[in-house]
């Protein structure tokens, strides 16, 4: 089982969208800065947890990664950002 998700970081008005098999681990490594020269890792602040899909394996992750990060993909998610 794979997730697809979107994080959020309301400091910076900054989202990121990722897939990974560990959903929690994940977003603590993000807010961690584990990933040193990541997307995430450049804003201060924390990333919210504001969407996540279940895919069955990596390549759908992947492709459904994709769909959320076009446009259209990005009203799926949006509705979810914190006001």
């Amino acid at each position: 089982m794979y997730y697809v998700y979107a994080i959020y970081n309301s400091k910076n008005s900054k989202i990121y969208i990722g897939q990974t098999e560990d959903l929690e681990t994940r977003i603590k490594l993000h807010n961690n800065k584990n990933f040193k020269k990541s997307y995430t890792a450049r804003f201060d602040g924390e990333w919210i947890l504001i969407y996540s899909e279940n895919v069955a394996d990596r390549k759908s992750s992947l492709i459904r990664e994709k769909q959320l990060k076009s446009y259209q993909g990005q009203t799926i998610y949006k509705k979810y950002i914190p006001q």
